[in-house]
């Protein structure tokens, strides 16, 4: 199931709290809410608020991912460069180069991994100008038939001002969330 983010930006914590607590009672659950905000203790005060986990401001996953197409990229180009230099038929056999495959792979990820923590996420890269001027980026992730209810609640919150929409968490990670209880809920 296609799922749609819509992005919000505010000033007003104890607003967006408000939206957050009206979307939940119209049937949108709380790992498909967020907010992003440079003031973490305030929003820390506003107890129904979902924050954003630390881990996700960074582009930790993102970079993995590139790694790791790099990394399986060298993996590939260590073994046909062992089968076609002839060093297979050796008494070692494919066994190092299978290690040293694992090996480019495990470490291209890990490092660009760690490449990542240094950037901000690229989906949130777009409110840094908001953010730095104590503005709060709240969003939803939403299931096609949930769009009314977005649409319905918004039009009580005239603060909160549509800056765009993108890509979604994956339906399946929002669903074990779900099923899992591993969302914080007041």
């Amino acid at each position: 199931m296609n799922m749609l983010r819509h992005y919000f930006v505010s000033d007003s914590l104890d607003d967006l709290e408000v939206f957050e607590e009206q979307l939940e009672a119209a049937g949108v659950s709380v790992p498909q809410i967020h907010v992003l905000s440079r003031k973490d203790a305030e929003v820390a005060n506003h107890q129904h608020l979902h924050e954003v986990q630390s881990f996700m401001t960074r582009d930790t996953v993102h970079s993995a991912k590139r790694g790791a197409v790099v990394g399986l990229l060298a993996c590939v180009l260590a073994l046909y460069v062992a089968y076609h230099a002839g060093w297979t038929d050796t008494a070692a056999g494919w066994m190092p180069f299978i290690f040293l495959a694992i090996v480019l792979l495990g470490f291209s990820t890990w490092a660009a991994g760690l490449l990542g923590i240094e950037k901000p996420n690229r989906n949130f890269a777009r409110f840094e100008q908001d953010l730095s001027n104590g503005k709060h980026v709240f969003f939803v992730d939403l299931e096609p038939q949930q769009e009314s209810v977005l649409k319905n609640v918004l039009q009580s919150h005239p603060q909160v001002v549509f800056a765009g929409s993108g890509s979604s968490a994956p339906h399946w990670l929002i669903a074990f969330q779900r099923k899992a209880g591993m969302v914080r809920h007041s």
